[in-house]
């Protein structure tokens, strides 16, 4: 691949960082208090942020499709530093419409969904009129491996019925989710990979009930959030299937991909903006009647981060730039190289610049906790490392037999 950036990617970056810096950074500690003290609540300023984004053409910019105004149709390549530069602030992927869970939602529906299920789903999630959230991990089963999954999707005439207990579910607590993609077994007789399928279910069906919100790490994650989730009864038009019976782990595949990537760059963004707070706060206090960046072991430190920054970047560009050239399939291995590399590189450069900021780190004035709240539950979200470095690892050595 090439490593230099295309003439219009630079000037996305430029124009991407201009309204960070003019409307996102300045109201970064508004948005903390606000989140904590109105749990699923929308911040106020949030659809005159999202209005003003779409207005300057940073709408959208994650979906390779091209949908005209509603999207530029950018690569995974091109896309990647955007997401590391929204990973500055986590809530900025909100504001160009380029939130996880509903970016996957979308690559779903854009490419798998038929004319009804893009005019009834895609186009409202495209103009940002609704949320959505996805339904795969179950509390009674072991979801890292997917077979596990125990909801069942029960086809009754005209309708799928669907019954089962969901949680995580990332975005269902959100005032405007409106929809859910839910990953369930339609044939548990089929062969393993085969038994699973997606359905779209409205949040308002008759027999969906949030059960309650998660916590993860004491967190709320508001407005977003993360929820337990029953399904008694469930009942859909067979339209709502996505694709057909028996192809949700193809889906999941098409789906997680892309998505590992936007992940890794937001991890790669919180990074780096930790370690610019770190080279900040070591050349501002002192300690024993000098500068913390004159210690040595505070330059080993930021000399090790900026490494393993470069490092996890360049590595998930690659993974980007072969998607784009060869489709999923052959850039599975970098896909799972860059979701074991990209989330542990985060929490320890991340740990690092708390441990420099000292108390401040650890409190509310600084994003650093979230940001490890955040890079801390990516090691489980969309597969655990144990499971990606068991599949490299497999690969890794059936290739090398091959050889």
């Amino acid at each position: 691949m090439h490593f230099d950036y295309s003439e219009t990617t630079r000037d996305n970056i430029r124009h991407l960082t201009a309204f960070m810096e003019e409307h996102l950074y300045p109201l970064e500690a508004e948005y903390r208090q606000f989140t904590q003290d109105h749990p699923w609540q929308i911040f106020p300023q949030m659809e005159d942020l999202k209005a003003k984004a779409r207005s300057a053409g940073l709408w959208n910019l994650f979906l390779p499709e091209d949908y005209g105004e509603l999207s530029p149709g950018l690569t995974n390549l091109e896309y990647a530093p955007l997401a590391e530069l929204m990973g500055r602030v986590l809530w900025a992927s909100e504001v160009f419409n380029c939130n996880a869970p509903d970016t996957g939602n979308m690559e779903v529906l854009a490419r798998y969904g038929t004319t009804g299920q893009k005019r009834d789903w895609l186009l409202p999630l495209l103009d940002g009129q609704i949320r959505s959230a996805f339904l795969m991990t179950e509390p009674a089963v072991a979801s890292s491996d997917a077979t596990n999954i125990e909801t069942s999707i029960e086809r009754d005439g005209d309708e799928y019925v669907v019954n089962g207990r969901k949680w995580w579910s990332t975005g269902a607590m959100h005032p405007e989710c409106k929809m859910y993609i839910v990953m369930g077994k339609t044939d548990p007789e089929a062969p393993r990979h085969l038994q699973q399928s997606m359905i779209l279910v409205p949040a308002d069906t008759p027999g969906v009930k949030v059960e309650r919100p998660l916590r993860a790490f004491g967190t709320l994650d508001s407005p977003h959030g993360h929820a337990e989730i029953s399904l008694t009864d469930v009942r859909v038009p067979v339209g709502n299937l996505i694709l057909g019976e028996g192809r949700g782990f193809e889906i999941a595949q098409g789906r997680l991909g892309p998505g590992r990537i936007h992940h890794c760059m937001r991890l790669i963004g919180t990074a780096q903006r930790s370690l610019e707070l770190m080279g900040k706060r070591a050349g501002e206090r002192r300690a024993f009647e000098r500068e913390l960046s004159k210690f040595s072991s505070i330059r080993q430190e930021v000399a090790r981060s900026r490494c393993e920054i470069e490092q996890a970047r360049l590595l998930t560009l690659s993974a980007a730039d072969r998607i784009d050239r060869h489709g999923i399939k052959e850039a599975k291995d970098l896909i799972a190289m860059i979701k074991i590399v990209c989330p542990t590189m985060a929490c320890t450069v991340i740990d690092r610049a708390i441990q420099v900021h000292g108390g401040l780190g650890v409190s509310s004035d600084l994003p650093l906790a979230e940001f490890y709240v955040y890079a801390r539950s990516i090691r489980l979200a969309d597969g655990p490392d144990e499971v990606h470095m068991y599949q490299l690892g497999r690969n890794t050595i059936n290739g090398m037999k091959l050889g």
